[in-house]
């Protein structure tokens, strides 16, 4: 059942969405050569308990598998919900930041891909393409049109310059649960789920963009998703309120 929000539940979604912003905002500057993904979990659970907050992944178990951690760090070739650790991040690497919190009730998501030190061309690319991908179904969030129009304007524009979609994964609504319908897919065929978009809905639209295939693997550990082939992975996500005006961006500053 896919929920619609009212102005004051907006209003509540635009705080804790903006506390996600801010933290991300500071999480990047501290992406470092030398920094381990465990130190960058801790400040972030930090900042958000500051805030009045709690983290939205911490202790959150939809498969039987508890997720330990307040953030998701990726790198590399890990696609998603990597689990911070004392592992050090390099320069050359691209490190995908996940994250989100609860406040008052209610649930903000945001993820972010950042380059550390000298990277490749390759995967200033693949990271470019993949925030280009993002904002093009963002763009596609107007009332009256299909989900299919978000992800299409998702797929084409990832598959256009080469890469390729992961579809093991999507977006979803989001309100007082992390997840919830609809399903916001990166791509798109026929039989698929194909609701209208109206006014009061809140989707996190989150394209995970591969170098190589879109196949993946799901590491021991449960959580981590992996290229199947090695290749770079990149990720951006945006939670995104419709209005009858067009798009709102929550979880993007305004500075």
């Amino acid at each position: 059942m896919i929920l619609l929000k009212s102005p004051e539940e907006l209003a509540v979604m635009r705080i804790a969405s903006r506390i996600v912003a801010e933290i991300l905002a500071e999480l990047r500057k501290l992406v470092a050569p030398g920094v381990t993904t465990d130190e960058l979990d801790a400040v972030a659970e930090r900042l958000t308990l500051e805030a009045g907050a709690r983290p939205a992944f911490k202790g959150y178990r939809p498969r039987g598998v508890t997720y330990p951690k307040t953030l998701c760090v990726s790198i590399n070739e890990e696609i998603v919900h990597g689990i911070p650790s004392a592992r050090k991040i390099k320069s050359g690497d691209i490190v995908s930041l996940d994250f989100g919190v609860v406040y008052d009730g209610f649930f903000g998501d945001a993820a972010i891909t950042v380059p550390v030190g000298k990277v490749s061309g390759r995967a200033l690319r693949l990271m470019e393409v993949t925030r280009n991908s993002l904002y093009a179904g963002i763009e596609q969030m107007r009332v009256g049109k299909r989900m299919s129009d978000v992800s299409c304007a998702v797929q084409r524009t990832a598959e256009s310059a080469g890469f390729s979609v992961v579809e093991d994964f999507a977006g979803h609504g989001i309100g007082r649960s992390l997840h919830e319908d609809p399903q916001v897919p990166n791509y798109f065929s026929r039989g698929m789920p194909n609701p209208r978009l109206q006014a009061g809905m809140v989707l996190a639209i989150e394209p995970m963009v591969n170098e190589g295939t879109a196949r993946l693997k799901i590491l021991d550990d449960g959580w981590t998703a992996v290229t199947a082939d090695g290749k770079l992975s990149a990720h951006f996500e945006h939670s995104v309120a419709i209005t009858e005006n067009g798009p709102e961006i929550l979880t993007e500053l305004n500075v």
